[in-house]
């Protein structure tokens, strides 16, 4: 029962840390994350869909392996991804009080943000879905830090957005991938090497 509460607490946590720096200080300068978040992005700046929703539905396709495949991932992530994307579209609707700062240090704060929150899920053993728990299916198999995974998927996404956004935004995005990988690795690193 305790185990069940400290994961609870980890998904709702994480989930407001994440929903923070993505609309507090990435949406405001039309700043992408990678993976399913930065597809979600991408969605939201070009056609004004919810982010969360997006993000919601985009995870269908990997919920589906980890269903066949990864059935504890799937159990553990599911929450994750209900809570996160609800509170993601739920804290757009604040994001009027966000404070005007740099870009690049806002895409520092928003991927710290972002990075924490990942990084306190994957440290209890659950995530957002999305290509986290791709991530971490491919990182358990292939024995490497969740965190560096993460950052190859997310490099690759913000890559294809930047063919639809500035150069700003791409260097921007980049800088915040950096940091949310750093900071997802600070939260597992003890968990890679424990395995």
């Amino acid at each position: 029962m305790k185990e069940l509460l400290t994961k609870g607490i980890a998904i709702v946590v994480g989930s407001a840390f994440l929903a923070f720096g993505i609309n507090f200080f990435l949406v405001p300068n039309h700043v992408l994350d990678g993976g399913i978040i930065g597809i979600g992005l991408i969605i939201h700046y070009v056609w004004g869909l919810e982010t969360g929703l997006t993000i919601l539905c985009c995870s269908i396709p990997i919920f589906f392996i980890a269903w066949f495949r990864y059935r504890s991932y799937f159990y553990n992530s599911l929450h994750g991804l209900l809570i996160s994307s609800f509170f993601i579209d739920l804290f757009y609707t604040l994001r009027i009080y966000h404070l005007p700062m740099d870009p690049a240090i806002s895409s520092i704060i928003g991927g710290v943000f972002v990075g924490g929150g990942i990084g306190l899920m994957l440290r209890f053993q659950t995530s957002t879905g999305g290509t986290d728990l791709l991530a971490q299916m491919i990182a358990d198999l292939l024995k490497l830090n969740v965190g560096f995974v993460i950052f190859l998927i997310d490099l690759f996404v913000i890559l294809l957005g930047g063919y639809l956004f500035s150069a700003e935004t791409l260097i921007l995005s980049t800088l915040t991938i950096l940091m949310v990988a750093m900071t997802t690795m600070l939260f597992t690193v003890n968990r890679t090497l424990e395995s």
